[in-house]
């Protein structure tokens, strides 16, 4: 089964707009670990407008699942994810200002950039992927970069459900068979909802996990916590 993989900034922007330790990231990410989420997800980035460098620390002693870094590899990300060691690292094109990843990485321009950063974290045993747009050459140009796996940029995909479902999946589709057939695991990402995620995941072949923030986190605040992570989980 696909893998649900929470992610919890939006509760470390919901603390720091008012200050304090108030709601707790650490506990929710416990909590959302009991509920039935597969893993925990964060994307720290360097201003610490939502997760912190102190939150990043903090949370992997509570992970019983998977924890996902999410960033910019930049040389300070870098240190800091392989002192931490989570199960995974994705990594995101974005820099420092931008509000919320909107691209994936140019696999062939970046090419030699990127083996070079995968392989050290590879060397301390951290499952590597990368967000990529949903093109064959990206997937390919992933391959050749040595990553475990790709994460699949989404955003397209939700734009367009809603107006042609079939024709807002047809590209990920062919993707996700290149990957399988290059050996990639494949993950997504970006804008997944109660309405569009079920779709996704049953026509995308070999789905490893999916991780979701914005649209599960803001369903919560009407449906609950452990009620929403429990219908994200049944649409996988």
């Amino acid at each position: 089964m696909t893998k649900l993989s929470v992610n919890i900034n939006k509760i470390a922007t919901i603390r720091n707009a008012r200050g304090g330790a108030s709601p707790c990231v650490t506990k929710a990410a416990i909590n959302c670990q009991n509920f039935g989420a597969d893993g925990i997800t964060i994307h720290p980035r360097p201003d610490e407008r939502h997760i912190t460098r102190k939150d990043v620390y903090n949370i992997k002693p509570i992970i019983t699942t998977e924890y996902n870094i999410e960033g910019y590899p930049s040389v300070d990300f870098i240190k800091m994810v392989i002192e931490v060691k989570p199960e995974q690292v994705t990594l995101v094109p974005d820099g420092p200002d931008v509000i919320t990843s909107c691209a994936g990485w140019d696999t062939i321009k970046f090419q030699d950039y990127l083996k070079e950063i995968i392989a050290e974290f590879k060397e301390h045993g951290i499952r590597t992927s990368i967000f990529v747009d949903p093109v064959v050459e990206m997937i390919e140009g992933a391959k050749l970069c040595g990553t475990d796996r790709i994460e699949l940029y989404t955003e397209d995909y939700a734009t367009n459900y809603v107006v042609d479902k079939e024709k807002a999946i047809a590209p990920y589709v062919l993707c996700a068979k290149k990957a399988a057939e290059l050996g990639l695991g494949i993950n997504a990402g970006h804008d997944l909802s109660l309405e569009n995620l079920a779709y996704f995941a049953k026509e995308i072949p070999n789905l490893d996990e999916v991780s979701i923030g914005h649209a599960l986190i803001s369903d919560a605040l009407y449906l609950g916590l452990e009620n929403t992570i429990q219908m994200y989980k049944r649409l996988l």
